[in-house]
């Protein structure tokens, strides 16, 4: 509950800062606009947000017959917490990675790599299915889509701003600060942000802790994270960078730092795996 709480005013403070960010650009109706959109956006989100994802990965839906390691898996998973059992995908991306998808437990997907089949022990994969299990049973993947699109569409807004604040340099009718405009559009992306990251790493930590549970042992998780890290630094991906925080583990880690790379949705793996082998997620069982 803490945690959910915690999700809902970071969700709201993202939408807050949209709608600000509209009634500074364009008044009460800049503000209305703004309003518009986020309802959009939020649609969207919920009953598109799954399509996008697995359309991205270009992943193919699997049934027992092909794979029935990871159907049984899922399967005792889903039925062991009393979910519906999701439907199954595997992407053609070498990088060994996972996703879930979907705006909840009856309409969810969870997605994996072929390099993850082909590098981890069917234990550790074990362990990424919880966590993705985890996803879906906390409607994670709704909350991360919001964001994601919340975040996007604040950046957009604000390189319009910023152009039309140089575009109105000199412009006597003018009647606002150019210079606010411009340091907003300047500022508005950096705290979406950070908020965006606030709320994914959350998230991730909170499944990790929901997987380990599952499974009464952090190691098949732990195992699986510091693999997945290392493949991650070492192999390229071509996930788009709006579907990246969906993933486990973010695939787009061995890219040259940028000033996007920096607001990082997912937490350091190193500290995931500590707190997996430390016994923390016991606290409160």
């Amino acid at each position: 509950m803490k945690n959910g709480v915690k999700t809902a005013v970071l969700l709201a403070m993202m939408a807050g800062l949209l709608m600000l960010f509209g009634e500074l650009l364009g008044g009460q109706s800049g503000l209305t606009f703004a309003f518009l959109i986020s309802l959009v956006m939020i649609g969207g989100s919920y009953f598109f947000s799954d399509k996008l994802a697995i359309r991205s990965a270009r992943a193919v839906e699997v049934d027992q017959a092909q794979l029935p390691e990871y159907y049984h898996i899922m399967q005792e998973l889903t039925q062991l917490n009393d979910m519906p059992m999701p439907r199954l995908y595997v992407s053609p991306e070498q990088q060994p990675n996972a996703f879930a998808t979907g705006r909840g437990p009856k309409h969810a997907a969870v997605c994996v790599t072929e390099g993850l089949l082909k590098t981890l022990s069917w234990d550790e994969i074990r362990g990424v299915l919880a966590h993705e299990l985890a996803h879906i049973r906390n409607r994670d993947i709704l909350t991360g889509s919001v964001a994601a699109m919340i975040a996007t569409t604040i950046s957009y807004a604000a390189r319009m701003a910023m152009w039309g604040s140089m575009g109105r340099r000199g412009n006597d009718r003018n009647d606002g600060n150019p210079l606010i405009g411009l340091a907003f559009a300047i500022l508005a992306p950096m705290a979406a942000g950070l908020i965006q990251m606030a709320i994914s790493r959350s998230r991730e930590y909170e499944a990790d802790r929901r997987a380990a549970i599952m499974l009464n042992d952090g190691e098949p998780l732990a195992s699986a994270l510091e693999k997945l890290h290392g493949y991650s630094q070492q192999i390229p991906s071509a996930v788009p960078p709006p579907q990246a925080s969906h993933y486990i583990i973010n695939p787009l880690a061995n890219r040259k730092v940028t000033m996007s790379n920096l607001f990082a949705t997912h937490p350091e793996a190193e500290e995931r795996v500590a707190r997996l082998r430390s016994g923390e997620w016991r606290e409160g069982v």
